[in-house]
């Protein structure tokens, strides 16, 4: 009875588990006051071929001011946003924020953000107003009031004095972005050239935009006028064409952005609504898998209760009398299983929390609809796990029963043994998702990117940095623990989104290309400093000053792309890149600049000075941590008032696999836990039998029968359903894993090996099972067993 009731009430408590995820995962951003009016504007870019080549979550500052004024009867509000991460600084405090959001002052009309503080309407339309978040406000001013106090915000370089116009409550966790402070706009307008400046700017994509639209718009419909818009303002392409065959504007639900988009850019890492999918599959599994194990249980024990079903029905009880009985029973059983599993999620929430990054939690004062979820689930369970033992039980024949001869029927062992089926299929499932995720994370950490990724240290420049950059690299190789110094633009592991436009010599002339070709500008031992072999041509000389104005460096892709025949023929053509003129001096061999979920796409190498705000230090592992402790003093005196916070370049790839290694862990211990509940069953299903067999078993031993006839005799019908279950599994798990897989670019695929595995994995597991229940009837005296009936 404990068996049954505990494996149960872990059963649901896995379920509870992720269903808190789950409704947690589906509840972002529903908490603003019109959240299903609210859209973000997004911009993607077309190839020829029709195909998107990137989609950004943000787009250009003109974008939201025009929508808005060109349809008033469809936007109620528009707002630009744009992130930041400057050194802040109160005091003797100071941090780097990663969430300093310059808005525009109708944010607070769009999204429902409770001011604490302040005046929100007029906070923003001020140069130096900012209003902060109420743990910012703590972390800065203490227990006393920020109103009125300055904050010198270090951005780039540029200095800015704010003031703090107001408080905000903090974002909730289920919330797709976690801005710390809002600040005004007008320094943005300003940095960029002023209002008309700004307003022109149709390739600085790096705003996130939102709009409030009129009750009753249709989005969709909405979203079809936005080409007329883009070609008003953008006019047409140089080839004569409009504007909106190459790019378009996207309206997204404020309620999907968390777990349908996943775009180019994104104001914080979203969720995923495949892993949605993925982890309330497994809890149905498990809960399925509990369920099955109940029923067996329950039926294994029949043969206990077969007397007492033979007396009550003598007595007079119906079918019904007793099937309200044994559902009574099974249901006072399942709310005891709900107590316990309540107990249980109670315990394993707060490292669950943890686990998943979440803040989850089981309030039903705060969240009465969880109560109704628990009396559901507790009505589910009772009536799939004790359905099938009340009908069984009640299903005694009272004659046969009262005579000792109770046999279970063939409908009965059938469907039991459909039950154990179901239950490995699902266990096979599991075990081989956890073998393919296990060696797709291995494929992905361990594949050979194309450059040597290892103890290559990562820090942030500033202007003062890049200005001083030879004199800085050439002290800093003098320490012996550093091999080489490098900057560019962005680093390996990070996003390739800069895109200029080119133009290409062939056959002798330059023609404008319609692929998309991203760019970084490198210093002149960028290739060297990260180990990237060429193709064809030559490095960066820096002994050659035209390398700086006119060479160009591609990969292998862009060559193919662009259609010249091969790396040798591609040096020395004629290269424009946005407005700078030159030729293609080498070809690099492909590489994974960006991590394998993304293919490999064209990319050109040009040499860079004031965009290059990363710099990339090569160290010797032997040294790491005296090189370490060296560059953080260094650091302090490049950046004083800057915390010291290096990366390293693999670290930063292992990072964006972080969901597939939740994905592993959890597909891990689960697969486990629904191994073990199977064997429960498929235990009591051997008891079941075997006590069925026990005169038979007798019988044969004293016939002679060996300990091993006895073994082949009870085991071959369980190995049999435990085989069966595994063929079943094998397309389920080879489509469901082969859709996950399509999600990268780059994957293992799903060897035969790994059905194989999974299937000596149950098999062993079953017969292991099996046999310690047949080896206990073998051994017994065969007296006792024959006498037994």
């Amino acid at each position: 009875m404990f068996i049954n009731v505990f494996g149960l009430a872990v059963g649901m408590a896995v379920s509870i588990l992720i269903f808190l995820f789950v409704q947690h995962e589906l509840s972002y951003d529903t908490f603003h006051a019109n959240s299903d009016r609210v859209v973000r504007v997004s911009r993607a870019w077309f190839n020829p071929d029709g195909e998107i080549s990137l989609h950004l979550g943000h787009t250009a500052p003109p974008f939201g001011p025009l929508i808005k004024a060109e349809y008033p009867d469809e936007v109620a509000f528009a707002a630009r946003m744009l992130e930041s991460n400057p050194l802040v600084t109160s005091g003797d405090t100071k941090f780097i924020e990663d969430h300093f959001t310059f808005a525009d002052p109708e944010v607070f009309d769009i999204f429902s953000i409770k001011i604490l503080e302040g005046d929100s309407k007029k906070a923003l339309e001020q140069n130096d107003g900012v209003m902060i978040s109420q743990s910012s406000a703590i972390k800065y001013f203490g227990d006393s009031s920020p109103m009125g106090k300055e904050l010198l915000i270090n951005l780039s370089g540029q200095e800015f004095t704010f003031q703090v116009r107001g408080v905000f409550e903090d974002f909730p966790d289920n919330s797709h972005f976690h801005p710390t402070f809002f600040a005004s706009m007008l320094p943005v307008v300003m940095f960029y050239g002023g209002p008309d400046a700004f307003m022109g700017n149709f390739g600085s994509n790096s705003f996130s935009t939102y709009l409030r639209l009129n009750e009753g718009v249709d989005r969709l419909a909405f979203e079809g006028k936005l080409p007329n818009l883009i070609d008003k303002y953008m006019g047409e392409t140089q080839a004569g064409t409009p504007m909106s065959t190459g790019t378009k504007l996207y309206l997204w639900p404020l309620e999907d952005i968390h777990l349908y988009s996943n775009l180019d850019t994104e104001i914080e890492a979203n969720g995923d609504i495949a892993y949605v999918y993925i982890y309330l599959a497994v809890a149905l599994f498990i809960l399925l898998i509990a369920c099955i194990n109940f029923m067996n249980l329950s039926t294994a024990r029949s043969s206990l209760r077969s007397l007492e079903v033979g007396l009550r029905k003598v007595m007079g009880a119906d079918k019904g009398n007793l099937i309200r009985q044994f559902m009574g029973e099974s249901f006072m059983l399942t709310t005891i299983s709900m107590v316990i599993a309540l107990v249980l999620v109670n315990f394993f929430l707060p490292m669950f929390s943890d686990f998943t990054e979440k803040q989850l939690s089981l309030n039903f004062i705060q969240n009465p609809e969880f109560l109704i979820g628990i009396l559901g689930l507790i009505l589910v369970v009772g009536l799939i796990s004790g359905s099938y033992p009340a009908l069984f039980l009640s299903g005694f024949q009272p004659g046969k029963v009262l005579k000792g001869v109770f046999k279970a029927g063939k409908s009965h062992e059938q469907f039991r043994s459909v039950l154990v089926v179901g239950q490995f299929a699902i266990s096979v499932v599991l075990i081989v998702a956890v073998l393919v995720v296990v060696n797709q994370l291995d494929f992905m950490q361990s594949k050979d990117l194309g450059f040597e990724k290892e103890d290559i240290v990562l820090l942030p420049t500033s202007p003062a940095i890049q200005h001083n950059y030879n004199i800085i690299k050439d002290r800093l190789e003098s320490h012996t623990g550093i091999q080489a110094v490098t900057v560019s633009s962005r680093a390996p592991s990070g996003r390739l989104l800069d895109n200029q436009g080119s133009s290409v010599e062939i056959d002798g002339k330059l023609t404008q290309l319609e692929i998309r070709i991203a760019d970084i500008d490198v210093s002149h031992n960028f290739l060297k400093t990260y180990g990237i072999p060429l193709a064809a041509g030559r490095d960066f000389d820096v002994l050659r000053a035209s390398d700086s104005t006119e060479a160009f460096i591609l990969n292998e892709t862009a060559i193919r792309e662009i259609g010249w025949e091969s790396p040798e023929a591609a040096i020395g053509k004629q290269f424009l890149y946005g407005s700078k003129r030159g030729f293609v001096t080498g070809v690099m061999k492909d590489f994974h600049f960006e991590n394998l979920h993304q293919p490999i796409v064209p990319l050109l190498f040009e040499i860079g000075t004031n965009g290059n705000n990363v710099m990339s230090i090569k160290i010797d592992a032997d040294q790491r941590e005296e090189t370490l402790a060296y560059l953080k003093e260094e650091w302090a005196a490049l950046r004083p008032g800057f915390p010291f916070e290096p990366r390293f370049v693999d670290q930063g790839f292992n990072e964006q696999y972080a969901a597939e290694q939740r994905v592993k862990t959890i597909f891990t211990f689960f697969s486990g836990l629904a191994v073990i509940i199977s064997i429960l069953g498929l235990f009591g299903l051997t008891t079941f039998a075997t006590q069925q067999r026990t005169r038979e078993i007798g019988i044969r031993k004293v016939m002679g029968a060996e300990t091993a006839n006895i073994l082949v005799l009870l085991g071959k019908d369980f190995l049999k359903l435990v085989m069966i279950g595994f063929l079943i599994a094998i397309p389920i798990s080879w489509f469901g894993m082969s859709s996950w897989l399509e999600d990268f670019a780059y994957n293992v695929g799903i060897s035969w090996t790994v059905f194989l595995w999974a299937g000596l994995i149950a098999g062993a597991v079953a017969a292991i099972t099996v046999m310690s229940q047949s080896l206990k009837a073998a051994w017994a005296n065969p007296v006792k067993s024959i006498k037994s009936e």
